[in-house]
């Protein structure tokens, strides 16, 4: 019988498994310890547990730690990470070090049913959530945990589809208890789902992105299926009901594709739209995929974008590619592996 993850438990749920196992409450506390602070990987190790509650833990539960079965290392640092979850899924978590930071951008769901037109996740189709404690895995398990300053919601799937898991994960990594990581270090991307933004901005403090992309509903809705049911304005509207003036950041993403939303006219549109939004804008160059015939803008027009929307007050930035000599587009990497098996 496949056995029950520890991993990715919250307070709760731990002193709910405490409690069935007859063991003292302060034990759901050295378990957390064991697990988030001390990171075990066998309930062996969990030595101020006694021999007989261990014992008795393991006829149902383990850990649920699992090393990433394979990796790629570009020449600039940059490391993809591939895990296998279940049988024969796969998802990618990427390693990013940048002098002084050293960011992972994580994965919240097998495939993606968002099926963005530059997204290779979303070519996958969707296959399914990942757990919290499939999420926790990618940040514990990868080379570098220990030196980690931020994380990113930024891989394959849609974070807000799979809310529940991914707000799970948030309050164990932001918890006394649990990783103890300040959200400050924590942004969570999406593509705009209405009620998974308002849930977020009320329950955690970690930095919220929003993938934009056009200054244009009509042209958003060309690459991003998703405007239909997430529109835009809604969007916008909702953001400006909270306040992103103290230590919350907002963001938006906005990748640039040549001779398609890189003129200065979009530039000026989009610093419209903004109009008003304590926020700043990110602007990623393309990683072409199969299949897809829109180009990434090349960096003259990328800096007179930047510079158009600096102009107007927006805060804009252009993010450096990285790992461009491994699989760089998201996806890419789990597919290759899926299409192998």
């Amino acid at each position: 019988m496949e056995k029950e993850h520890l991993l990715g438990k919250t307070w709760e749920e731990l002193q709910a498994v405490v409690a069935e196992a007859g063991m003292p409450r302060f034990a759901a506390k050295q378990m957390a310890a064991w697990l988030y602070d001390k990171r075990v990987t066998d309930l062996a190790e969990m030595t101020n547990l006694s021999l007989r509650h261990r014992d008795q833990l393991s006829q149902r539960y383990d850990v649920g730690r699992s090393l990433p079965m394979q990796s790629q290392r570009s020449v600039d640092g940059t490391i993809k990470y591939l895990f296998r979850v279940g049988d024969n899924d796969f998802v990618e978590t990427v390693y990013i070090p940048d002098r002084d930071r050293a960011t992972l951008c994580v994965s919240s769901q097998v495939g993606c049913k968002m099926n963005c037109s530059f997204c290779m996740t979303g070519k996958q189709g969707f296959r399914r959530n990942l757990t919290s404690a499939e999420i926790i895995n990618q940040i514990l398990s990868v080379e570098h945990s220990d030196q980690l300053t931020n994380l990113v919601f930024m891989g394959m799937g849609e974070p807000f589809d799979n809310l529940d898991e991914v707000m799970k994960a948030l309050t164990i990594l932001t918890a006394d208890w649990g990783v103890a990581w300040s959200p400050k270090r924590i942004t969570v991307s999406t593509i705009g789902h209405l009620a998974g933004i308002r849930r977020f901005l009320d329950e955690s403090h970690c930095h919220l992105a929003v993938s934009l992309h056009s200054p244009y509903p009509a042209e958003r809705l060309q690459i991003m299926p998703v405007e239909k049911a997430f529109h835009m304005d809604d969007i916008l509207d909702l953001l400006r009901q909270y306040d992103f003036s103290h230590q919350r950041r907002l963001s938006f993403e906005y990748i640039l594709f040549s001779g398609f939303n890189d003129d200065l006219v979009h530039a000026d549109a989009l610093a419209r739209r903004l109009k008003g939004l304590d926020c700043r804008v990110n602007l990623i160059r393309f990683h072409a995929i199969p299949g897809v015939n829109l180009k990434s803008s090349d960096p003259r027009s990328m800096e007179a974008f930047r510079d158009r929307l600096n102009h107007h007050g927006v805060t804009a930035t252009i993010r450096a590619s990285r790992g461009e000599d491994i699989f760089a587009a998201c996806g890419m990497l789990s597919t290759a592996e899926k299409e192998r098996k």
